[in-house]
C-alpha cells in the first residue's frame, strides 16, 4: 500500500458522518469500498473521536485506527497487524 497520501478529508458534522469518514479513509487505503470496511468500536470525547476498523476482505489480522484530534483539526491513520492471540485462565482468589 504505498503511495497513500490524503490531503484535505471532507468531514461533515454527526456522529454517523464521522463513521462513514473513518471508513470511507480505511476504504480509499486499501482500494475497496466503505461498505467492505466495518467498525469494531467507536468512542467520542469532547472534540476528539477514534475508530477502530477491519474488514472481512483480508484474513490477514489488519485492523486500523482512525483518530481525529479536534483540537488541531487533524485525522491520524494507523495500519496494525495483530501479531499474537494468547488466552489465559484467570484463577481467583479470594480477597484479603
Amino acid at each position: 500500500m504505498t503511495g497513500f497520501h490524503v490531503v484535505g478529508v471532507q468531514m461533515p458534522d454527526g456522529e454517523l458522518n464521522r463513521m462513514k469518514t473513518a471508513k470511507k479513509v480505511v476504504a480509499d487505503y486499501l482500494a475497496i469500498t466503505p461498505e467492505d470496511v466495518y467498525i469494531v468500536w467507536f468512542c467520542k470525547t469532547l472534540q476528539n473521536w477514534k475508530a477502530l476498523l477491519s474488514t472481512d476482505t483480508m484474513s490477514n489480522g489488519i485492523y486500523f485506527e482512525v483518530t481525529y484530534n479536534g483540537d488541531k483539526d487533524e485525522l491520524y491513520f494507523d495500519h496494525y497487524q495483530k501479531v499474537l492471540n494468547r488466552a489465559y485462565t484467570v484463577v481467583r482468589t479470594a480477597a484479603a
